[in-house]
């Protein structure tokens, strides 16, 4: 299980979409603080990257993970950890700071795949 979340996060950091939204289940739920509404299935959230690297040229420069800790509940895997992204939008590189979940379940064929990942912003002096 952990080494899904790896290749997940690593073809996110690559920017290796493919690999990355292979990560999900198809219907997989998405809660971000950077969107103003739930996004319903990784189709939904893809057509949403594709507007942004559209519109602001969103690109994926890095991305490290820390502080990682999982909860494995039989058949469903809740991974909590702290991200830092560096990207790149409008011409200006930025990193970001914030802290994320993401339940996994496994799949009839011994797969995990997310099935929903909420993201939130990392405020500067909290406590992992």
């Amino acid at each position: 299980m952990l080494d899904a979340v790896s290749r997940l996060v690593d073809a996110f950091g690559r920017g290796r979409l493919d690999d990355y939204f292979a990560a999900f289940h198809p219907e997989c739920t998405f809660v971000f603080h950077t969107t103003d509404r739930r996004l319903l299935s990784v189709a939904d959230y893809r057509a949403l990257w594709e507007e942004w690297v559209r519109e602001d040229g969103l690109e994926v420069l890095d991305c490290r993970t820390s502080d990682t800790l999982v909860q494995l509940l039989g058949d469903v895997a809740v991974v909590t950890h702290t991200v830092e992204t560096r990207v790149r939008a409008r011409g200006q590189e930025s990193t970001l700071h914030e802290r994320e979940t993401i339940v996994l379940a496994r799949q009839d064929d011994g797969r995990w795949l997310g099935v929903h990942e909420h993201l939130s912003p990392f405020q500067s002096g909290a406590t992992p």
